[in-house]
């Protein structure tokens, strides 16, 4: 086991006038699993990309472990899977090779074949597999089920359950829920460290948001109290203050009181309501103060609504009898469906079932198939790819 220091981390990029971190302090356990959360845009990346000393940064970062940060970059996809890893993990042995992708449900086969004719899901696998074969090393894993299914989302999250010494980027609670022991959290206002998952790290969240909520609606209610109560007091220490001079003290001598003596009184009794308003204020500002240390990491988004073109029949698309094939290799056969107005369809399958198929076949292009595929005419299709 040992630590890496992170000490008044500060980093900001070239052009900017805000900083991504600022004098930004925590350790990590070198055998954690680590997840790392956080909302887009707030520097999850840009940390990782630190760790491994890309970018000029004030403070300091030390470590005994070197780190590798997946997804890692393939120089010649053409070149064996095998040979790919030998380069990734070069003290690692075939036979150890083989026992981590089988760990991966990744079929020894894929070792003797072309990097570049795996699937997307299958890199993933070997690279991570070759990765953690790597001695004294500290994986820094940036997204890495964005070409998963879910069967292989599950496979790498217990893979990854049965290693150490890691950060994980993901937005896939349930992924992350699978393998992670501890969670680092790039907040609003703040970095946080806590030991769990990410369900019992959310929970604990929802809990202080929750207090946070109660206390700020009971400070607002108790400061609106207090500018009334201001308001009041300083509108008797005003009438008081009159009464001291002026039309006040004529109508005190007219009523044949002691001129002098009155005067006394009054001036106490203004004093008092003075005071009376200053410590209203005092008061009111702390409740302010109090306020504003409130509510730094609660989260606010828009909601996101994605309003459709309107169209002239109620059928948009519908498929008859669909087969796609590659290689006198069938990836499906005889699928039939329909898509209507108003319609939100799944697409659901393991990797290489010919989802995408399906959908490049929607948006014209040529696929090798048999069966019919009917697109309404005149129909706009927006299509956002996997690699957008």
């Amino acid at each position: 086991m040992s630590l890496i220091d992170i000490s008044n981390l500060t980093f900001a990029y070239d052009g900017s006038y805000d900083n991504i971190f600022t004098n930004v302090s925590f350790q990590i356990d070198t055998d954690w699993k680590l997840g790392f959360c956080g909302r887009n845009g707030r520097g999850k990346t840009t940390f990782l990309n630190l760790l491994m000393g890309r970018y000029e940064y004030r403070g300091s970062i030390t470590a005994s472990v070197s780190f590798e940060y997946f997804p890692f970059a393939v120089g010649d996809p053409a070149q064996n899977t095998q040979d790919i890893l030998a380069a990734i993990a070069p003290d690692a042995q075939v036979w150890q090779i083989l026992m981590e992708l089988s760990k991966l449900s990744v079929g020894e086969d894929s070792l003797y074949r072309p990097f570049s004719t795996l699937s997307n899901g299958e890199r993933t696998k070997a690279l991570l597999a070759g990765l953690f074969l790597r001695e004294n090393s500290f994986l820094l894993i940036d997204e890495p089920t964005n070409h998963l299914d879910m069967a292989a989302r599950e496979n790498v999250a217990r893979y990854l359950s049965g290693k150490t010494g890691y950060i994980l980027v993901s937005h896939d609670r349930a992924f992350l829920d699978g393998c992670v022991n501890h969670i680092l959290s790039i907040n609003r206002a703040n970095i946080e460290i806590q030991n769990g998952n990410f369900s019992s790290w959310f929970r604990n969240k929802q809990m202080r948001d929750d207090f946070e909520l109660a206390a700020n609606e009971k400070l607002k209610k108790d400061i609106q109290r207090l500018e009334s109560s201001a308001r009041q007091s300083s509108q008797w220490a005003d009438k008081v203050e009159s009464s001291k001079m002026g039309k006040g003290a004529a109508a005190t001598r007219k009523k044949g009181h002691t001129s002098i003596d009155t005067m006394a009184y009054n001036a106490e009794k203004s004093r008092r309501m003075q005071q009376r308003r200053k410590n209203l204020k005092r008061r009111q500002q702390s409740a302010i103060d109090e306020k504003s240390t409130l509510l730094k990491n609660i989260e606010v988004a828009e909601p996101l609504k994605i309003r459709s073109l309107t169209y002239h029949a109620s059928r948009l698309l519908s498929a008859e009898n669909l087969t796609v094939s590659y290689d006198g290799r069938e990836v499906f056969r005889e699928l039939s469906f329909s898509l209507e107005q108003g319609d939100r369809l799944a697409l659901q399958g393991g990797n290489g079932s010919g989802k995408s198929s399906i959908i490049k076949l929607i948006c014209g292009e040529d696929i090798p198939h048999t069966g019919v595929i009917i697109i309404g005419s005149r129909l706009i299709i927006s299509y956002v790819p996997q690699d957008a």
